[in-house]
């Protein structure tokens, strides 16, 4: 059992349903993710470093909202040639879903940490899939061949697949890369979305150290069954790429 650290809820505990806990506790001290307590409470200490200037259009996720149920999808795995659907993660209890690219300098400044995170909670039972659904007509450094380079060079313990059609990242409402979408299973049940939101504070250019500090949280809370916090930051990131209009 990794060690945690805690995470008062503070004014938050009157509110919560009496036979449940909202999740209180994250398992990131293992992963290299270093926090600094203060009395009862965690924050990040920052080391002030020289402002990089990323010049890329932002964009905030949204879409589906909490208990929304993943779509079934058939996806190709460039590295490996294997296809993937949703049914291959049916035995988890957990599966989070991640809409990142090569080329986006939001998922670049993230990328590290991202195999860091999921190499640490995929031993402990979550299963992980990643999704790249950018049109390669306008970004070709994003197309399948340029994917299984990256998933190999990076170590990628999760499967990285190509979403050609775009028809998967409409399903899920994703909007932008990265993106996180945590589903929790209830035995027999399905799967249901218990966490939309970020990675951290962390972007490329506000010098606030990458911990993985919200997703960390959401995954501790679904693997122990204790309730995510319902106020989740949105993701911030490129936008999807989508195909240029075709005039027939």
């Amino acid at each position: 059992m990794a060690t945690v650290s805690s995470v008062t809820v503070g004014k938050l505990a009157p509110l919560l349903r009496p036979t449940r806990t909202t999740c209180s506790s994250f398992s990131i001290s293992k992963m290299g993710f270093h926090f600094k307590p203060i009395g009862n409470t965690v924050t990040e200490s920052v080391v002030p470093t020289r402002k990089l200037v990323v010049r890329a259009s932002r964009t905030l996720s949204q879409g589906p909202s909490l208990g929304f149920r993943p779509p079934q999808f058939q996806l190709p795995e460039p590295l490996t040639g294997n296809v993937w659907n949703l049914d291959d993660f049916e035995t988890y209890p957990a599966l989070l879903v991640m809409f990142i690219c090569n080329h986006c300098p939001f998922v670049k400044h993230l990328k590290k940490d991202i195999v860091k995170l999921t190499n640490f909670y995929m031993k402990k039972g979550l299963a992980v899939v990643a999704i790249s659904s950018n049109s390669v007509a306008t970004h070709p450094q994003d197309g399948p061949q340029f994917m299984a380079e990256e998933a190999k060079l990076f170590n990628y313990p999760f499967p990285y697949l190509y979403d050609e059609s775009q028809d998967v990242a409409r399903d899920f409402g994703a909007v932008c890369t990265p993106e996180f979408f945590l589903f929790k299973k209830d035995g027999r049940r399905p799967f249901e979305l218990a966490y939309h939101g970020q990675f951290d504070d962390s972007r490329p250019s506000n010098n606030v150290p990458v911990n993985g500090r919200d997703l960390s949280l959401a995954i501790d809370c679904v693997l122990s069954g204790q309730l995510v916090p319902s106020v989740q930051k949105p993701s911030v990131g490129c936008s999807i790429k989508w195909h240029p209009e075709t005039n027939v």
